[in-house]
């Protein structure tokens, strides 16, 4: 009887396991799925793979149809204390300003390993967060995998901003910090509003609270500890990152 009774939970546990490709649709439409499946296997190279693939698309698309020179005058006169110096410098020196930002906008194409380096980053963060500080017990393949399925949000604007630069927007009201209307400070880039107001606001995005709040559900199931605690986790040190980020702003103008 014990034989059957192993055999019948072992064949209820092979039908709840998903596939790659069903967790990365979990993630969207029922991510708890997905959360619960990592707790069975912890890898994370499907939404890897998928996040390599649209940025080397979306590296190539804005390259190609925004162009080199558009892009860097936008940096440019995006930054007030940026103009001052290239308005300051001599023509050697503007010229080698531009060649510098140039060689930034081709390093594009190696965003894949940025973003390993970032997710393992992030993901230590997270797991030393949950464990050490609200009691949890997850791995730290387990907090890789979360963090790579949580972003898979990111993606959309990825895709958005492909279609966008297909259907035509003009380069010079095209920004590479702030692509698509997603957000509170997208709507506010050329309106004479200080730098750190445009940064702050930007972060109120739909796309990176989805985000957040996938990656909270994910913390808190892995780590087995409670809603509020994972909140605190993600939340708290995406509030340090976008205070940074609005510092920095506030700082170079």
């Amino acid at each position: 009887m014990n034989d059957g009774v192993l055999a019948q939970n072992e064949a209820l546990e092979q039908g709840q396991r998903l596939s790659q490709v069903e967790r990365v649709v979990d993630a969207y439409i029922a991510p708890s799925k997905t959360f619960d499946d990592i707790k069975r296997d912890a890898s994370w190279w499907m939404p890897f793979l998928l996040l390599a693939v649209i940025s080397l698309v979306f590296s190539y698309v804005v390259l190609s149809k925004i162009g080199l020179p558009t892009l860097i005058e936008g940096i440019i006169h995006q930054s007030a204390a940026l103009e001052d110096r290239m308005a300051n410098a001599t023509p050697e020196q503007a010229v080698a300003m531009r060649h510098g930002m140039e060689m930034q906008f081709k390093f594009m194409y190696v965003a894949p390993v940025f973003f390993i380096v970032i997710g393992l980053i992030v993901s230590g963060i997270f797991l030393g967060t949950a464990n050490f500080v609200f009691g949890g017990r997850a791995t730290y393949k387990q907090m890789l995998a979360v963090w790579f399925y949580g972003t898979l949000p990111l993606l959309v604007t990825s895709l958005l901003t492909i279609v966008t630069v297909f259907a035509g927007i003009s380069g010079d009201s095209f920004n590479i910090k702030n692509t698509v209307g997603t957000n509170i400070g997208y709507y506010l880039m050329n309106s004479g509003t200080p730098q750190w107001i445009v940064t702050l606001l930007s972060s109120v995005d739909i796309m990176a609270i989805w985000a957040a709040l996938l990656l909270t559900m994910g913390v808190g199931t892995v780590a087995g500890i409670k809603k509020g605690a994972a909140a605190m986790v993600v939340f708290g040190w995406w509030g340090i990152y976008v205070l940074f980020q609005t510092g920095i702003a506030a700082f170079t103008g």
